[in-house]
Order: structure tokens, then sequence, then C-alpha cells
């Protein structure tokens, strides 16, 4: 995980699949969401999609994975969104956390939920849901080739107090630094 956080993507991908083909049985693979993150910034997006779908499997209340898994098949799928066959939380069933409700409709498709709605839950959060918020905002304006609102949206959320403060250590802030650094935003 070191070598993501320091913006070496590819060599963090190697570590996931040395981790992965340590532990018989493929056991180990429906915990590497990581891995799935790492495959989305290496533009492999069908193997994002395929690590994301696993991990659904064991994790299926975590709105993340399905989020990431809708950029991984809308990048795949440019012109379609919302995309096709995406996965969806257990009926009844929502992420514990408040912030990923509106994050999970936005990326959906679902009840008519927009940006807006997704900055000002955020504004009117903690630290922590205004950091989401925009970084979910910056990955779906990217999934929607709107590369200029997505790089404003990321790198609000890579300088977040969240992503500079309490959540540093956060994989997420992680996230929001190196694609910044990948797409030359920083």
């Amino acid at each position: 995980m070191q070598s993501f956080r320091n913006g070496d993507v590819r060599t963090s991908l190697q570590y996931f699949d040395r981790a992965n083909n340590a532990v018989p049985d493929n056991k180990l693979t429906p915990y590497l969401w990581q891995r799935g993150i790492s495959y989305y910034y290496l533009d492999k997006f069908q193997e994002g999609h395929e690590q994301f779908s696993l991990d659904v499997k064991v994790n299926p209340l975590d709105v993340e994975e399905i989020v990431w898994d809708i950029a991984c098949l809308a990048r795949m799928q440019p012109s379609k969104f919302p995309v096709e066959n995406q996965m969806s939380l257990p009926n009844g069933k929502k992420d514990r956390r408040k912030i990923m409700s509106t994050v999970y409709s936005l990326f959906r498709g679902e009840s008519g939920t927009t940006e807006y709605d997704l900055r000002e839950a955020g504004h009117n959060g903690n630290s922590s849901d205004e950091f989401y918020s925009l970084f979910y905002l910056g990955l779906y304006c990217e999934i929607r080739g709107e590369t200029s609102k997505a790089e404003m949206y990321m790198k609000m959320a890579e300088r977040s107090r969240y992503a500079t403060g309490v959540g540093s250590g956060d994989y997420m802030s992680a996230c929001a630094r190196v694609h910044c650094k990948l797409r030359g935003w920083l």
C-alpha cells in the first residue's frame, strides 16, 4: 500500500498480486479492494470491475466498492450513464456512513440526485463528509468526461482539512493525492 501512497501504482499492483498469490485458493482476493483502485488508475477497468465484484460479495454494504465498480464500468462504457449491469446494495440496506447514501445515489443515477446534492451533503457534514463528497464528485466528473470539474473537486479534496489533518493517513486521502499527481494536477 505504501507504493500506492507514494504514487507508484504499477508497483502497488505487483505487491497486491504477490500478497494474493501467497494465500492459497485465492482466499485473499475478495478483500483486496485497494488492488481494484490500482487497476482503475492503471486504466485496467475490466480487471478493476472484476476485483470490485468480488469485494462486494464479502462486503455487500460498503458503497465505495460499488461506486468504484461503477467508475470502472463507466470508463469502459463512456457513452452510457448510468452504466448497465451495475451492482447495488441489498434491498433495504445502506452504508453506515450517511454521506455515502448521496454518493451511491449520484453514481447510480437514482432519485434525481445531483452534484449539488452531494456538495451540500459534504458542506453540511463534518470534515470527513466534506472530503468524501469532494473526492467522489471529482471521480464522478471524471467518469462523465468533465475534466475541469473533476480537477477542481479532486484538488479541493486533496487540500481539505480532513486529507491534510486527521484523515491524512486514510487510504482515500492518498487516493486524492495520487489521482491529482497522475493527472498532472499537482
